[in-house]
């Protein structure tokens, strides 16, 4: 019953401290999953790339994991997914009939505006966070980094299409 709860208080601060979706909060999530030993770096690099495939917030896929493999039961996975989701739900329904009183006023506009530059910088971290001794960049890895991207911005390419396509060079190069 204890490891229910601190899993419940790990995902429940993240869920309350994670501004910025998905990519902006793996640094928190990444320090309240390896402070308790639950999976381990490699396992988490492996989590995010699925959180990425399926469908669905990061957050939630990582949370719906980490509390499986933590308690060895769909149960943790089912407390550690509603304690992720319970702040921003709560915040939400509270910030909606808020907003609607405010939502003409300049200030609430430059106070939004100012959180731009900080949910860029969280999304920066998450990308140095993967950036380890398991998931060393190597030429390959950079050559695959800017065909996607020249395919995606210049030729638009269909993201599926993308994914596909990165898949079988991957399985080629590696």
């Amino acid at each position: 019953m204890e490891l229910y709860l601190q899993l419940f208080i790990s995902f429940f601060k993240i869920g309350l401290f994670g501004f910025g979706g998905g990519y902006a909060i793996l640094s928190l999530i990444q320090h309240e999953i390896l402070s308790h030993d639950w999976i381990t770096q490699a396992e988490l690099t492996d989590i995010i790339a699925i959180s990425q495939m399926t469908p669905g917030p990061i957050g939630i896929n990582s949370a719906t994991y980490v509390g499986y493999v933590a308690t060895g039961s769909v149960w943790g996975a089912v407390v550690a997914t509603i304690a992720i989701v319970l702040p921003s739900f709560a915040i939400m329904l509270t910030l909606s009939k808020f907003m609607l009183a405010v939502r003409d006023n300049k200030y609430m506009e430059y106070a939004l505006s100012a959180l731009r530059p900080t949910v860029v910088g969280l999304i920066a971290a998450a990308a140095l966070l993967l950036v380890n001794k398991e998931n060393f960049i190597d030429y390959k890895s950079v050559i695959l980094f800017v065909a996607a991207f020249i395919l995606s911005f210049k030729f638009k390419l269909h993201p599926i299409l993308l994914i596909i396509l990165a898949g079988v060079a991957g399985l080629l190069l590696y």
